[in-house]
């Protein structure tokens, strides 16, 4: 059995071993001589490659100097540090109800001072109404077949997004225009969510773009995710919520990020597509 059973960490930890391999490979060396070098015997290189034995900070940091290749260093820690975390189950964050999945990045949220949004699908849960909160959570509970704690968990995130309106941080917000079409609740409901977003482009901490349908792209719509501060993403599927924090993952995302924004309309243009969304609901 490996060091973690989970089938997503072990792919995780298969690739990063992929990695070390390759590492030394391209140093044109054995592992006898990657062990000589790094002090330790040649089992030991043999299960950090076969992803029998998780590195430590410490190996990698040996691994990559024995191989001349330490600009590496700073992403495969980060890679391995994130082994454990990086493909958070929503299920097993469910398993007690949706409260705990909203409480679970209150720390994170309180610490970060930059966040960067985009969404392809719901509105960003910073700018959610409690109507349209209600039916998006009740709609997951029912799916996931998770417990019924909505109403609680409605409360934990109105109480998570108080960050924005505290002071000293940022908020960038890229939609797709698809967003505001979504009858994800009722035409009331939806009214007023559409009303919110429209006051919430007034707030002088965000910064709100919505990609239009019609404009001619640069990047294709992909799926949502964070970015906070310029250190870690998460980014949604329908079964996991990924967390990246290497270098290279992150900056790969803010690059995404910056192309999405690009394409988006502010301002007066943002607020047409948000009043004509309005005015489809009747």
């Amino acid at each position: 059995m490996p060091p973690h059973s989970s089938s997503s960490v072990q792919v995780a930890r298969e690739a990063l071993a992929g990695r070390l391999r390759d590492i030394r490979k391209d140093a044109g060396i054995s592992g006898r001589e990657l062990a000589g070098r790094c002090g330790w015997s040649e089992s030991k290189s043999s299960r950090i490659e076969n992803a029998r034995t998780p590195p430590s900070d410490a190996d990698i940091r040996a691994w990559c100097g024995a191989c001349g290749a330490d600009g590496q260093v700073p992403d495969l820690i980060a890679a391995n540090r994130q082994l454990d975390d990086a493909h958070v189950q929503w299920r097993r964050l469910q398993r007690s109800g949706l409260r705990r999945l909203q409480e679970s990045t209150g720390d994170l949220y309180q610490r970060t001072k930059g966040f960067r949004v985009y969404v392809s699908d719901v509105i960003p849960g910073f700018l959610q109404t409690p109507g349209y909160a209600t039916a998006l959570l009740s709609s997951i509970a029912e799916f996931r077949g998770t417990p019924d704690d909505v109403s609680d968990a409605v409360a934990a995130r109105m109480r998570r997004n108080a960050v924005l309106t505290r002071g000293g941080r940022r908020f960038s917000f890229v939609l797709e225009e698809s967003v505001l079409r979504y009858r994800l609740c009722g035409v009331e409901a939806m009214a007023a969510q559409l009303g919110h977003l429209l006051g919430a482009m007034d707030l002088p901490q965000v910064a709100l773009g919505i990609v239009p349908f019609a404009v001619e792209r640069t990047v294709w719509p992909m799926p949502t995710f964070t970015i906070f501060d310029a250190r870690r993403v998460h980014a949604d599927t329908l079964d996991a919520a990924a967390t990246l924090t290497q270098p290279g993952q992150v900056e790969l995302y803010e690059r995404a990020f910056a192309r999405l924004s690009q394409a988006a309309v502010r301002g007066a243009a943002a607020r047409t597509l948000v009043m004509d969304a309005l005015a489809a609901l009747d």
